[in-house]
């Protein structure tokens, strides 16, 4: 639940739910310890109310406010490199090409290291875009991408609604 993941609700609602589902079978009842440091966490009430109801509207309520997929769409933009300045340098060379394409519907946060920021010597670095997507913003962001000059071991990957936000 404390994952830079706006599914980490949702996440952790459908696995409580699905192993509770499991305690009790054919008839007799069962019982659910679930162990953590925060009992009162939203979708952890919600899954040992076993309220479905509750918990899509909380949550559809939240995705709406704060413009998460279904409302808009995520891009995520990672540079990697084996060196940590080229991999800063590419992404906000990246971040200043999208500010010059930014429109009212698009927003665009600064570049900052991925929540897993290196893995196997390469860093990582990551913008992300909300908005709704478009072919506008789709040209223009592989524009942008292909414009890049790079060295061999420079990696650049769009993900539109990634699965996982790290």
């Amino acid at each position: 639940m404390f994952i830079s993941d706006f599914r980490s609700n949702e996440r952790t609602f459908q696995l409580l739910t699905q192993v509770a589902g499991r305690a009790g079978r054919e008839g007799l009842q069962g019982n659910v310890i679930i162990q953590t440091y925060n009992p009162e966490g939203f979708p952890i009430e919600c899954a040992k109310e076993q309220d479905y109801l509750k918990f899509y509207n909380q949550e559809i309520m939240l995705r709406s406010v704060l413009k998460y997929p279904p409302f808009c769409d995520i891009i995520k933009v990672e540079v990697s490199d084996l060196d940590e300045e080229i991999t800063k340098n590419t992404i906000n060379l990246i971040y200043e090409r999208l500010l010059k394409y930014n429109q009212n519907d698009m927003c665009i946060y600064a570049p900052m290291p991925s929540p897993i920021s290196k893995i196997k010597n390469r860093y990582r670095y990551r913008v992300i875009i909300k908005c709704k997507i478009g072919n506008t913003i789709i040209k223009e962001i592989n524009e942008v991408i292909n414009g890049i000059k790079t060295n061999n071991n420079t990696r650049i990957s769009v993900d539109i609604n990634p699965n996982n936000m790290t």
